[in-house]
């Protein structure tokens, strides 16, 4: 009887463990339980304690809230100038509705991964080879798009897609970069005949300004030798007409006239001797002796009477 009532006890002891296994359920931080029961949608359990009834509630589905990355496979897809490329990706998602995740599709990351995969074929298929890989980030944006809008009845946010390689044929990459190489020769010459061409364009240009220069400095010059020239001839004007007042002056003073004859005999006498010596024969006028006529001829040229002032006219009578 002892023996009987032990094994009941420790088969009683067995079946309250598995009933409290079965019934309590603790549910860990950023996960979420759906439970069953008697085969349908019961409830979803958040992260915490939890009684279940047993043998008629179950745990359907265990669903991460994390946001997972998940590996697209490497793909072979046909650009718009029909060139194959590879090209692999990676997909960030999360479970926003566990409910919707367990009920609306068997297997939502298969179905998003296929998805992710045909997206990119269809965006890859739009532009030339040269712009895969300038529009990286607005292909991402647009798988990113179309699939989110697929899985939103399944309960998951897709969050971002990044392609992780771009592979094409070794063929293509030669061409490239042979195309590379020619762009950049192309630069260079263009850059180099640029160079050329400002260095002449430089040249002409102080070339100009040294004539331009030069033009100047030597207008400036005429300019200053013809002003010191009509200074000069002003200046010997003033000169001259100073001295005809002087000379006017003295020929009115006393004693005037005698200067003036002494200084014409002077001068005829000086002239008369230059010409003797210059030359062997010369041509004399007949009164070349008479020094007083040649005096009184020049003084008949040289006097100047001072216009007789005007008289006043009588006034009539009256």
């Amino acid at each position: 009887m002892i023996q009987g009532a032990v094994v009941v006890g420790i088969i009683l002891f067995i079946a309250v463990v598995i009933v409290i296994a079965k019934t309590a359920v603790v549910v860990p931080q950023q996960y979420a339980y759906v439970i069953q029961r008697l085969g349908r949608y019961h409830a979803t359990l958040e992260a915490g304690f939890h009684i279940l009834v047993p043998f008629i509630d179950v745990i359907a589905y265990r669903h991460s809230l994390k946001e997972r990355a998940m590996d697209i496979q490497q793909q072979i897809c046909i650009t718009k100038d029909n060139v194959q490329v590879q090209i692999d990706g990676i997909l960030y998602l999360q479970v926003l509705n566990p409910e919707r995740a367990s009920y609306g599709i068997a297997d939502y990351e298969f179905a998003i991964s296929q998805l992710a995969q045909t997206t990119l074929r269809s965006e890859i298929g739009k532009i030339d080879l040269d712009r895969t890989f300038e529009e990286r980030a607005a292909i991402n944006a647009c798988v990113v798009h179309e699939i989110d809008k697929a899985a939103a009845p399944w309960g998951v946010k897709v969050l971002r897609y990044e392609i992780k390689d771009i592979n094409p044929p070794q063929d293509v990459l030669n061409a490239m970069e042979k195309q590379m190489r020619a762009e950049r020769e192309k630069r260079a010459a263009v850059l180099e005949s640029e160079g050329l061409r400002d260095s002449e364009i430089n040249k002409a240009e102080g070339q100009k300004q040294r004539v331009v220069k030069e033009s100047e400095a030597k207008k400036q010059q005429q300019i200053n030798e013809a002003e010191g020239r009509a200074a000069a001839i002003l200046a010997v004007a003033d000169a001259t007409a100073e001295g005809i007042r002087k000379v006017a002056q003295s020929l009115r003073a006393e004693g005037g006239e005698r200067a003036m004859e002494l200084r014409i005999a002077e001068q005829y006498i000086t002239e008369f001797g230059r010409m003797a010596k210059e030359g062997t024969t010369m041509v004399l006028p007949a009164n070349v002796a008479d020094i007083g006529a040649m005096i009184t001829l020049a003084r008949g040229m040289l006097r100047t009477e001072p216009p007789a002032e005007a008289k006043p006219a009588p006034h009539p009578a009256v």
